[in-house]
């Protein structure tokens, strides 16, 4: 059995109790949850699969440790055998592994043109389509674009492969609706594989936890964004129909696939706690040593008067995010 503190929201500066510090430390820690008056404390404890969550309070008043709640949240989900297959379960499944599939043919379809479109489609995908448009603009309206740029910018997040904008969004505001629960689209409490990977292929699973999408209707009452849900599929294929017919079998491989191999530079995705602390903030790397490329782009649309309405934490709010990662170095 083990135990891991998974959350906690500061208070003005309340002593933590012996308790707290002994049964937390040397445990990994994610700062989530915030109340101004108590430190709120979550642990997970893995017993033979089943997941127990316990809650329990720290008050600036008492320094006393309250608890809250002792509630079993679940167990792992099957990621792959034992549940029923969607049709766009395979599909996806299969535009996962050809993906990979294409990519062991780039060390001998290499071309400095094919390397060229590789980084123009991923700065395109990724940080204007996903990072900046998807993520930013459209899930959490951490600022406002002219709608002719907004689209743009939307049809760019597309040809990334990761879904249509409606779904995409849906999904990622289930996430922070119910971030870590059960109800969570790729809850941590169902394993690992299934929070990293295999949810993708499991549709049925977030219609399960969370109900059909009833939190777009922003995204749904424009035409733009129904038209490309309903014909999503066709637009990856005229990309790869255009790249093969300006650079062949190089540009399908390095164009298409390779490009998503380079995620791991993630244009500021990666501060991730930032994110979670102030999900409405157009930028992600609140220090100035925290590089963040999606927000100098938002940035740079803000001072040429194209994004408005960009939202940021105040000045008191990124004060309390910094005493709450204190708080968490000493436990």
């Amino acid at each position: 059995m083990s135990l891991r503190v998974l959350s906690a929201s500061p208070p003005p500066q309340p002593q933590l109790p012996a308790r707290v510090r002994a049964c937390a430390r040397g445990q990994s820690t994610n700062l989530i949850h915030r109340h101004p008056t108590s430190v709120k404390f979550i642990a997970t404890i893995h017993n033979n699969h089943n997941l127990i969550r316990i809650g329990c309070s720290v008050h600036s008043s008492s320094s006393e440790m309250i608890p809250d709640t002792v509630t079993e949240e679940g167990t792992e989900r099957p990621p792959w055998w034992g549940r029923r297959w969607s049709s766009a379960d395979v599909g996806t499944a299969g535009v996962v592994v050809l993906m990979h599939a294409l990519c062991l043919f780039a060390p001998f379809a290499f071309t400095r043109g094919a390397a060229c479109a590789a980084c123009a489609l991923y700065v395109a995908t990724g940080l204007l389509g996903i990072t900046l448009s998807f993520h930013r603009n459209l899930s959490h309206r951490s600022f406002r674009l002219p709608k002719w740029l907004e689209y743009a910018f939307a049809y760019c997040g597309v040809q990334a492969l990761q879904g249509n904008p409606i779904d995409w969004v849906s999904t990622h505001r289930y996430h922070h609706q119910y971030c870590d629960s059960a109800q969570d689209p790729h809850s941590p409490l169902d394993g690992f594989w299934f929070s990293h990977m295999s949810w993708l292929f499991d549709n049925e699973s977030i219609v399960q936890r969370c109900g059909e999408p009833n939190n777009v209707g922003d995204l749904e009452r424009q035409p733009f964004y129904r038209f490309l849900r309903e014909t999503y599929l066709i637009h990856p294929i005229a990309l790869a129909v255009l790249l093969y017919a300006v650079g062949g079998f190089p540009f399908i491989v390095w164009g298409m696939f390779c490009s998503r191999w380079v995620a791991i530079l993630a244009f500021g995705e990666g501060w991730h706690n930032n994110h979670h602390a102030f999900e409405y903030s157009a930028r992600h790397g609140l220090e100035w040593w925290q590089i963040d490329m999606t927000w100098y782009v938002v940035w740079l649309l803000r001072a040429i008067g194209l994004a408005t309405d960009v939202k940021l934490p105040s000045p008191l709010q990124r004060q309390r995010l910094r005493f709450a990662s204190d708080v968490r170095e000493t436990l």
